[in-house]
């Protein structure tokens, strides 16, 4: 049994292009009892690339460009052979629906904070508490630790769209994006610009 606070969602096959070693064709459905908890037997690939769009999704983002702004396809990066949508589904298991924002201008990124919080033991990079770096939008930083920002990538999408963590004392930002390297460090990332 699991206990999460956070919604089902529904993978659904849109689009195959190539040979797909799970099997999956146009119009299959899969349910994911939360963004923490794929399907047994899932792509990892899929998994990888689904991860964020999830996330976002898990935390109230939408996606104005889409026809569904609670909706958004992502592409296997396994040579882009399949395509997906993701959706979040209400409590009583129908997706939810917020139709597309016809005054929508694309892009709007957002300015956002990454900051170090905690720090234990050795970091490579040098990075120390107060630490701070400037992004807008989902740009990567130059010469950023690459797996710190792998870990904040999530984050960063999902703020970007709208997310609010509704656990944190701001929900315009998470403290818990942990270094993958023995947790030596662990970032804060921040959306500053909160209008969507």
């Amino acid at each position: 049994m699991i206990d999460t606070p956070f919604p089902k969602l529904k993978l659904t096959v849109t689009s195959v292009l190539g040979h797909c070693y799970h099997g999956y064709k146009i119009g299959d459905e899969l349910i994911l009892k939360d963004f923490t908890h794929p399907p047994e037997f899932f792509c990892l690939g899929l998994a990888h690339a689904l991860f964020p769009v999830i996330y976002a999704l898990s935390f109230a983002a939408t996606f104005p460009f889409m026809d569904n702004q609670r909706s958004l396809k992502v592409t296997c990066p396994d040579g882009g052979k399949l395509e997906f949508k993701a959706e979040i589904l209400d409590k009583e298991g129908k997706a939810q629906f917020i139709p597309k924002d016809q005054n929508y201008k694309w892009p709007n990124p957002k300015k956002m904070i990454i900051e170090v919080v905690k720090a234990k033991g050795k970091c490579a990079f040098g990075y120390k508490i107060g630490d701070k770096w400037e992004t807008q939008g989902l740009k990567c930083i130059p010469g950023f630790c690459g797996a710190a920002f792998h870990c904040a990538f999530p984050a960063l999408f999902a703020l970007n769209f709208g997310a609010k963590f509704f656990f944190m004392e701001n929900p315009d930002s998470i403290d818990t994006v942990t270094c993958p390297d023995g947790g030596n460090i662990v970032l804060k990332v921040t959306r500053v610009e909160t209008t969507m």
